[in-house]
Parts: C-alpha cells; structure tokens; sequence
C-alpha cells in the first residue's frame, strides 16, 4: 500500500503524481495529514482568509433537461421565477452593506436573460459598486455573448464541466447538450478574458474513480482560477431519485489535492458539501478550501431555486446566513474578509 505521508509530501513538492498515485490518496484510510497539508499550502498563498461571494439565484427557469437538476425544463412541478434588474440590485445592496465584494449572478439557461438585459444589470452592479467582483453562473452561451459580457464589466464566470469524462458527461445529460460544446465553452471563456471557474460533482450516477482522475488531470490542464468541488445530491423529481448522495469524504480529499496540485486556485466549501455533512464546511476550510458562497437572493425566492433536495440555508434572511458563516469560519481558526478574493498570482506563490 502506498503511503499516504509520501504521496502528500511528494504532490505538494512536484504539484504532480500518476493516476495510481492519485487514486490512493483518494482511497487512503486515513486522510488527516493530507487535509493538514492542503491547509498549510492555502495558508501560505492566502493566509487564514476566507472570500465570500454573494450569490443571487436569478432564475429557476432553465431551456435545458440536465437528468440530475430539479430545475430541469421538464419538471413541471418546479415554482418558476426571475427576477428583475431593481430586484438584483437590491440584493447587492444588501450583500454589500454586509461585507460582499464578490456578486455571483446564478440561473438557469433562462432565454429571458438576453445579453442586452445582463449587459444593463451588471453595468448597473459595476457603477454601484465599483470595488465589486460580478460574476456569472448562467450556463453555455457562444463565444460572442461572452464577449459582450465581458465587455460589460463581468470579471469571472463559473461554468462547471460535471465530468471531464464523454462518455460518463452523455449519460448525464440528453441527446442535445454537447460534451464538446461544454468544453468549447470553457475554452471561450478562457479567450475572452474571464477569471474561470469549473468543477464537478461527486458521486454522480455512473461515477467511477476513473473519471475523477480525469477530472483532476482536466483541472490540472486547464488551471481554473476556481475549482467548485461538491457533492453530488438527489432530487425527488428526478432520474436519479433514488441514487445515494456523494460522499464528503471522498469530496474533502479532492479538495485537499486540488488545493496541492494548484495552489494558487480559488476553492469553495459548497453549499451541497454542507448539505451532505451538518459541518461540512468547515471541514472544507480545513481541507484547504478559501471560499464560501453566502445566499443573498430573496427570502421568498430561495426554497424555489432547488437543484437538489434538503438545501441548507433557504429559510435564512441574508444578514442571519452570513452571521452563521462568520461563526462557523471563526470556529475553525479562520478569518471571513471583505475582499474581492481575486486568485493569487504566480509571484505571490514563490
């Protein structure tokens, strides 16, 4: 059996193993050392900070059919909304008086959202608040709109590629959403100018440990300015209802590799992972993730943005969920900061 304490010390000094390597450290028994090490590294890139980005659910309508999503277009027993422009602007006001510097825009595909519309609300965002992050989390769109979007002020969009494997991403999704297309898109993004984010779910259907080395070899190409790692969930009306949830453990200890191979990279203790564990959270800040992802949309809005079942934190008012996480993150050592939490640069790593 390999040791756990050499494969650890050897990915964080080469920031590279072989898929072997790799598969036992995601299969080690004891995996303490590799979140202590995951830890020191992001400490040593971003001290004990932790980002909060503000995230405003702007639709649960959504053109595409994804098989695991509870906002899939044909669940007809989804409560559909959108909100207008004056309504998200509010919701940044809110974040903002709080301590967000960071706005995540999330939705569906919803084709009410043309680039024109967002061009307007992010504009707006951006003249507001001019020491603001805006970020995007809107799906795939061609090459062109991003462009527009970017233009407009938006500094990062997170477009999770779900599983870097084709085969595996085809028994997710129907006939019409395109492997390809999905990494054109993130390539486009890239181009365009866009601080990055992708990342894929945990225990999906169908998943192999196979496929997760593929998505950390993905990753390792690709280098994301952010890595959102998390869980995978069921939802009741879905294929995959009765398909055990991800595991923590197993998502914890991709944090921790992550984190090792790229230190430099921006990652997210989920809100799926504090679904799945009661602290999960935390232990994703002590397994090297640095950000949270406060939900800052409408109190009346939030238990309709279901992708899964049982999501935490929908009956909170904004100011109550980022009191909690200011405790939670303080119980762990850490310090929550109001900051944009752009990545590292490669100076800053030497």
């Amino acid at each position: 059996m390999m040791d756990t304490a050499v494969l650890t010390d050897r990915l964080e000094k080469t920031h590279d193993l072989s898929d072997d390597e790799l598969s036992a450290l995601l299969q080690c028994d004891d995996a303490e050392y590799l979140y202590e090490r995951a830890r020191a590294v992001c400490d040593r890139v971003y001290g004990n900070n932790v980002y909060l980005r503000g995230l405003v659910e702007i639709s649960s309508f959504c053109k595409n059919n994804c098989h695991y999503c509870g906002i899939r277009r044909d669940n007809h027993n989804a409560d559909r909304y959108r909100l207008d422009a004056d309504t998200i602007l509010r919701c940044c006001e809110t974040g903002y008086a709080l301590g967000i510097r960071t706005f995540v825009l999330q939705g569906g595909e919803d084709p009410w959202f043309t680039d024109e519309r967002l061009c307007a609300i992010i504009s707006a965002i951006k003249e507001r608040f001019p020491d603001c992050a805006v970020t995007l989390s809107i799906g795939e769109r061609e090459r062109e709109s991003y462009m527009r979007l970017h233009e407009a002020g938006t500094d990062r969009y997170l477009l999770r590629h779900e599983t870097a494997d084709k085969a595996h991403y085809e028994l997710l999704h129907p006939k019409e959403m395109s492997y390809d297309h999905r990494m054109q898109c993130l390539t486009d993004l890239r181009d365009t100018g866009f601080q990055v984010g992708c990342g894929m779910m945990v225990g999906s259907p169908y998943q192999k440990l196979s496929h997760l080395i593929c998505d950390l070899r993905f990753i390792q190409r690709f280098r994301p300015e952010m890595a959102g790692i998390g869980p995978f969930i069921p939802h009741h009306d879905t294929i995959f209802a009765d398909h055990a949830a991800g595991s923590a453990e197993l998502t914890l200890r991709l944090i921790a590799v992550i984190r090792l191979m790229l230190p430099e990279t921006l990652i997210p203790a989920t809100t799926a992972l504090g679904t799945v564990e009661t602290n999960g959270r935390e232990r994703g800040l002590l397994a090297g993730a640095n950000v949270i992802m406060p939900n800052i949309s409408p109190a009346d809005v939030r238990g309709k943005y279901l992708l899964y079942d049982n999501k935490i934190c929908v009956s909170e008012k904004t100011a109550e969920c980022i009191r909690c996480i200011h405790r939670r993150v303080e119980s762990v050592g850490m310090k929550v900061v109001t900051d944009r939490g752009d990545p590292a640069k490669a100076q800053d790593l030497e």
